[in-house]
């Protein structure tokens, strides 16, 4: 059985235990690419951080692609990776692109802004957006602004911490005033590849589904 098979397989029993194998979602992957994230590029844990969201993004999708963007002190929409290109992924469209600007310092409101267009503007759908944000640290505080102005929109952040630097933004986003409903979610890993695959899933769907009903209950999905 091929990884991606596998994988799959995980997100499925997650999925179902949490009653989602109805729902239909796009889904996206925002990733750091600071000039700390270097080694977790050159090492190969990306891909894998890859390979496991397109698993997901293969149970909700209509299309069963994935969106992709990075982002430093700038940011760049890829090509979405699906099942028949996911291998080498990372070399390819990141690591290998040449246009692409890369292990600078670390910038999200733009990204955030650019993911929040597209979904509300270029390509609105009545589907929401599930959107993994990875984040090795150091989050400015002014991510704030589009987490709180996408809060009446149908998009869900979930944000993932990895490695061992300071995420005091985005441990308060729970915390957060002003917002139309709770948009979001932050959890901590320490080392992405010592978590088992199921366990990555449980903690990625973990406040999905309440979004899920209080967004229906408040309209902003049907």
């Amino acid at each position: 059985m091929s990884t991606i098979s596998l994988l799959k397989k995980s997100a499925r029993i997650v999925l179902e235990k949490r009653n989602l194998t109805n729902v239909t979602a796009r889904v996206a992957l925002v990733l750091d690419i600071s000039g700390s994230m270097r080694r977790l590029y050159k090492n190969g844990t990306v891909q894998k951080v890859v390979e496991r969201i397109l698993a997901v993004a293969s149970q909700f999708d209509d299309d069963g692609s994935l969106d992709v963007w990075v982002y430093d002190n700038e940011f760049s929409r890829l090509k979405p990776v699906t099942e028949v290109d996911f291998e080498g992924y990372v070399d390819q469209y990141i690591l290998n692109n040449s246009l692409l600007h890369k292990f600078g310092r670390n910038d999200e409101p733009p990204v955030m802004e650019d993911v929040i267009h597209k979904y509300t503007v270029e390509d609105p759908s009545s589907d929401p957006a599930f959107i993994v944000f990875i984040n090795d640290g150091g989050c400015k505080s002014t991510i704030k602004r589009p987490v709180v102005s996408s809060s009446d929109k149908p998009l869900f952040w979930q944000f993932v911490g990895i490695g061992d630097s300071n995420f005091d933004v985005l441990k308060k986003l729970d915390e957060m005033d002003g917002r139309f409903i709770d948009n979001a979610n932050f959890f901590h890993i320490q080392d992405v590849e010592t978590v088992s695959d199921e366990e990555l899933y449980n903690l990625l769907l973990n406040e999905f589904p309440e979004w899920l009903k209080e967004a229906k209950a408040k309209r902003i999905i049907q």
